[in-house]
């Protein structure tokens, strides 16, 4: 398995032969041109984690990518064949599989309504299990090898996500949902992740695929 952070929430996972970009949004733009995908996943309809002005085109320049999202997504971003993934569904392509898990993206106030949102799991024999929460923490599924943790959001806090990295009990992982941090502020997340957690955190802002160990 190679991982590559295309920036805040938008990671690409090539595995097994089968190359799967999950959460294409608007924080971002590493992931602008991208073609040969075979999958595009999408955890909910918030712009930063689909962008609505560029993931239609994103969608159009692969046509051979199966677009699995969100249901909530379906009505509110127009993307071609873009299939409805429920909180526990799962999908197989060859020996990849894809499992989302959760089902509502965390509070942000109790005066804004939730939307749905789903984590994912990506799995293939031999290889690391990767869990991609979206935005949510709520979720602490078995067996991840690689954590994608959400740096900072307005839905969470540092004892929040402190919490989550302990509840999930990945051995490594990588800061996503970083885009509103500065430099300071990553770096705070990232030391308390790594020394109050089983999680040894990795960063991969700007770099090439990483292989997890």
């Amino acid at each position: 398995m190679q991982i590559t952070h295309l920036g805040h929430s938008a990671v690409l996972v090539e595995v097994e032969g089968t190359r799967i970009l999950l959460d294409p949004g608007n924080m971002s733009d590493a992931w602008h041109g991208l073609t040969d995908l075979d999958l595009i996943l999408v955890t909910h309809l918030h712009p930063d984690h689909v962008d609505p002005e560029h993931a239609p085109a994103l969608v159009a320049a692969n046509p051979g990518a199966r677009v699995l999202v969100e249901p909530g997504v379906i009505d509110a971003v127009p993307l071609e064949r873009a299939e409805p993934m429920a909180a526990d569904t799962s999908v197989e392509l060859g020996r990849v599989r894809v499992d989302a898990v959760g089902g509502l993206h965390a509070v942000i106030h109790r005066d804004i309504p939730r939307i749905g949102n789903v984590g994912l799991v990506v799995s293939a024999p031999g290889e690391p299990t990767l869990f991609h929460p979206g935005d949510s923490l709520a979720t602490l599924p078995p067996g991840i090898d690689v954590l994608a943790v959400p740096a900072y959001g307005p839905w969470a806090a540092m004892k929040e996500t402190v919490d989550f990295a302990r509840g999930v009990k990945a051995p490594v992982g990588f800061p996503i949902h970083d885009g509103l941090l500065n430099e300071r502020g990553w770096s705070l997340v990232f030391g308390r992740v790594t020394d109050m957690t089983p999680t040894t955190l990795v960063d991969l802002r700007g770099k090439g695929p990483w292989t997890p160990s």
